[in-house]
């Protein structure tokens, strides 16, 4: 049966979009069967990060009664699978967010995990998906007003009886005047799963419309994302080596 993770923020522009893509591409490279659904009903993302902003179907129809959920499923050229949502207003109006968990479960034999990227913040939306959801990845930048809504992210998600697997840090910059890591961890009373340092790669990425850890492999941001994948089911991080015709690639300028 798939673990259903839901990767949460408590506000929005902390990288959780990101994250929830570029996990299921590093899970996918580990060898697992991952589908990744966007349950962003008001700001859905994920297609649009993907270069696919509209899809024939997609998962608001599924709220709204007019697809079944596996009808949603698309097979990405990244080989994990992607449920995308809809920018379309008239979808929004007719997606009803209580059949999420009922068709979130319904997903469960297409894949060995479900990665939900959740609306930001706790609309009515993310409480669905909460309750869709098995366990819980917070995602928050190291900053006061970021670390507190991740604080009420844990809280909301304990108040729904979720667990929450662990906290991922992005941007870090290692600057005095953000939080250290022991701190933030004390603070939400959560393991920290990783860090992801504060990488241009990841804006250029999202940019072109590329997932990061395709597109540039070897950049900072990649590894920690890798790490992370590798620590979820349990295995040691193994970095790659890089080839002599990689090393060659990326010095003339065509390398990732």
């Amino acid at each position: 049966m798939a673990r259903v993770i839901l990767i949460l923020s408590g506000k929005g522009g902390v990288g959780k979009t990101t994250t929830s893509i570029n996990l299921s591409a590093a899970l996918h490279e580990l060898g697992k069967d991952v589908l990744l659904v966007d349950s962003s009903l008001t700001t859905p993302d994920v297609g649009i990060h993907l270069g696919s902003p509209t899809a024939p179907i997609n998962f608001h129809h599924v709220l709204s009664g007019r697809a079944k959920p596996h009808e949603a499923i698309y097979l990405h050229s990244s080989g994990f699978k992607v449920i995308p949502g809809s920018i379309s207003l008239k979808d929004l109006r007719n997606a009803k967010p209580e059949r999420m968990k009922k068709a979130i479960h319904s997903l469960k034999r297409y894949a060995d995990f479900i990665i939900v990227d959740s609306a930001a913040g706790f609309s009515r939306e993310t409480l669905h998906a909460i309750e869709a959801a098995s366990e819980l990845i917070v995602v928050t930048n190291p900053d006061l007003p970021s670390i507190t809504n991740a604080l009420k992210a844990t809280k909301i998600a304990e108040s729904h009886g979720k667990a929450v697997t662990g906290i991922i840090v992005t941007r870090k910059k290692s600057r005095k005047s953000e939080m250290t890591i022991k701190n933030i961890a004390e603070m939400l009373e959560s393991e920290i799963l990783g860090i992801i340092p504060e990488d241009d790669r990841v804006k250029d990425s999202i940019d072109l419309k590329e997932i990061l850890l395709h597109k540039y492999p070897n950049s900072r941001a990649s590894k920690a994302y890798k790490k992370i994948a590798s620590r979820l089911i349990g295995q040691k991080y193994q970095e790659q080596q890089e080839t002599f015709f990689g090393k060659f690639l990326r010095n003339m300028g065509f390398s990732r």
